[in-house]
């Protein structure tokens, strides 16, 4: 296979007995593009029976953010009129995400800064997760129509308790700390110890579990989020918008600064993409294997793409910046349940997502 030249805002370069991508669009926290995505992708056809490469390291070259999820201005702007380039965004970025959750070489995430959608994608299937003081992570789709993908619905729906559906639905943004405890992370490193960890991974990528381990912050801060585990467990008990909604403003009306505060949260998503996300967080665990949750996905982010909420919610939130959008209905009980199992119809046959042939 001839590979094309990476471009300048992803570098692939091999290292030691490691294969690097490296994100390398400081300004835009290194957002995907569709380049970036099918460089990624393919580094690692490459490397794949590259016995010089042993382990994959992810990061980012500079910057406060390791990936703070795919360009999605761009992705709007292409729906209208230009639907493949939108839609060969998602499934060349499903590609890389399936590539490596079956990928026969361990990777070494390092979520170092800021770590949303498309950051969490592809960091997610990595063996090792490495989180830092600097840790950002969040699945924040719903604030502009959409809803966590990238396998997250495969991702959150093995949490613990209804911690699935109170991050889907509030974005809320975890700290590394947080993401250790809740083991979306393996390990907390400092972040003034990344560059020794990765120097000694890559020398020796057999001892990768013992350099994390050994390099690990002795005293890691409290996880905030579990002081509020059982209000999550009790305010998101429902698989329904509405209840959930409800359950909160009753937390509320009782003195519930917290629980006033999450329903406030959630008013401000989208009413069609919450319900879209809490109907994947029942449907993921049934997908038998990671290639099943990735077709499924597809499917829903085809359609929703082209559902009014995607391009308004873009437009309030990083376009017009005025945090004011338009929602199509803004109120969730004219939203039928058919309604929202329209999104997860089989696509046809010959529209449906595929991985890597190999």
């Amino acid at each position: 296979m001839d590979m094309p030249i990476a471009s300048q805002d992803v570098l692939t370069p091999k290292e030691g007995l490691a294969g690097r991508l490296r994100l390398n669009r400081p300004r835009a926290l290194h957002s995907l593009n569709r380049q970036m995505v099918r460089d990624m992708a393919n580094a690692l056809i490459e490397w794949r029976d590259d016995p010089d490469v042993r382990i994959i390291l992810i990061d980012h070259t500079e910057g406060r953010g390791f990936c703070a999820g795919g360009d999605v201005v761009d992705i709007s702007q292409n729906v209208e009129g230009h639907e493949t380039a939108a839609r060969a965004f998602f499934f060349d970025e499903y590609r890389l995400n399936h590539l490596e959750y079956t990928y026969p070489k361990p990777g070494v995430a390092f979520m170092d800064g800021v770590t949303m959608g498309g950051g969490v994608g592809i960091a997610c299937p990595c063996r090792y997760r490495v989180a830092t003081e600097r840790t950002v992570l969040a699945m924040p789709e719903t604030t502009i129509g959409i809803f966590p993908d990238v396998g997250g619905g495969r991702y959150l729906s093995r949490l613990r308790g209804r911690l699935a559906q109170f991050l889907a639905l509030t974005g809320a943004r975890l700290d590394g700390a947080e993401c250790l405890r809740l083991r979306l992370a393996t390990h907390y490193l400092p972040s003034d110890r990344l560059e020794e960890a990765k120097e000694r991974i890559m020398a020796q990528p057999f001892r990768t579990q013992a350099v994390l381990d050994e390099l690990s912050e002795e005293y890691i801060p409290d996880a905030k989020i579990m002081e509020n585990l059982q209000k999550i467990d009790r305010y998101f008990a429902s698989d329904r918008l509405e209840d959930i909604i409800e359950a909160l403003d009753a937390g509320a009306d009782e003195g519930d600064g917290w629980a006033a505060k999450e329903a406030e949260t959630i008013r401000k998503k989208s009413p069609m993409a919450c319900k879209v996300s809490l109907k994947l967080l029942q449907e993921s665990p049934y997908q038998l294997h990671f290639v099943d949750e990735m077709r499924m996905e597809y499917g829903i982010m085809v359609r929703l793409i082209h559902h009014p909420d995607f391009k308004e919610g873009v437009r309030a939130l990083l376009i017009d910046k005025d945090n004011r959008p338009n929602w199509h209905p803004t109120n969730p009980q004219v939203i039928g349940d058919r309604d929202v199992e329209a999104f997860f119809e089989p696509l046809p046959l010959e529209e449906q997502w595929r991985p890597f042939d190999f």
